[in-house]
């Protein structure tokens, strides 16, 4: 006897595995799509991040391997009462990164508008001015450190041939912070000026010519014209430039060494952990460090983050 015909016709319609496996990867594609990328950051990121708050709740010193005891929140405790190195280091990375920013931004700002219009010979100066770029922050800073050398250093030669008494520079204890923020300025003004020029050839020229049409000068047009309408641009560039000068830790160890100097004259939160962890092996004091670092990139992030957000509504 042969079935019905409806009952044939459903029989052929029934999808097999392969049909409804495809069906549920094209409605969860853009999940499998990140799949990849969110493992990455899983195994990299989080990991690493778990494993860092572990052991800054754990007495964790000497040796990786050696047995370790929860003390709970005890290194947190340790690290925020210690007046002579903690707390310095996080007003070294403080003023480090602020004057760091404010001189990029406003430099870059400067170069961005003078690279805005076409002129002759644009395309050698921007190579130029993106040089600093190409070379390692170690590599800067040992160019620099031999520049201000106090003995045979070009910097101290320059100033006395205009009369000006040799500096310091880095082997000061007052004037060590100051020569390597100038050494971070001019590595990464570059980048600065590659955001912030982004931004300022997609703008509109109709405001500007408006503006100009009314008699406004070139002051009034940037203040009141072109610097509201870069906001959104300037807040990310002062967001990626910002969380990188706060991890600064290459050209400050390469030119400083261990402890930031003898007497820390430059040694901010991450010179400080990195001391921790691999001259004392105080590995849970290091860690409970990192985290309270982490804490503060964050927050730093979240605030720059709704900045960003509330300029551009």
């Amino acid at each position: 006897m042969t079935p019905p015909r409806s009952a044939a016709r459903n029989a052929r319609r029934a999808p097999g595995a392969l049909e409804k496996f495809s069906d549920w990867a094209n409605r969860h594609r853009k999940w499998l799509f990140a799949a990849p990328a969110m493992a990455f950051v899983g195994v990299l990121i989080i990991f690493p991040l778990a494993w860092t708050l572990y052991l800054s709740l754990t007495d964790s010193q000497g040796s990786v391997r050696a047995a370790t005891e929860f003390i709970g929140l005890e290194n947190y405790l340790t690290v925020l009462s210690d007046v002579e190195r903690f707390w310095p280091a996080v007003g070294r990375t403080l003023t480090f990164t602020g004057i760091a920013l404010v001189c990029e931004v406003a430099l870059g700002m400067g170069i961005a508008l003078l690279l805005w219009r076409p002129f002759r010979g644009e395309k050698w100066v921007r190579v130029a001015i993106l040089l600093p770029l190409v070379a390692t922050p170690v590599a800067v800073g040992m160019m620099w450190r031999l520049i201000f050398d106090p003995n045979i250093g070009f910097a101290n030669q320059l100033l006395a041939a205009v009369g000006i008494p040799a500096q310091p520079w880095l082997s000061g204890q007052d004037t060590a912070l100051g020569t390597t923020i100038f050494m971070d300025v001019w590595q990464w003004t570059p980048m600065v000026v590659l955001i912030l020029l982004a931004g300022l050839t997609s703008l509109s020229e109709e405001p500007d010519e408006a503006a100009r049409m009314d008699g406004a000068n070139a002051f009034q047009r940037f203040f009141f014209i072109t610097l509201p309408l870069m906001m959104p641009t300037v807040i990310v560039a002062i967001l990626l430039r910002g969380i990188d000068a706060l991890k600064t830790f290459d050209i400050l160890y390469a030119t400083k060494g261990k402890g930031g100097g003898s007497f820390h004259e430059v040694e901010t939160l991450n010179v400080y952990a990195y001391g921790l962890s691999f001259d004392y092996n105080q590995y849970g004091l290091s860690s409970a460090v990192l985290i309270l670092f982490f804490m503060i990139i964050i927050g730093s992030m979240w605030l720059l983050t709704m900045r960003k957000k509330a300029v551009s509504k």
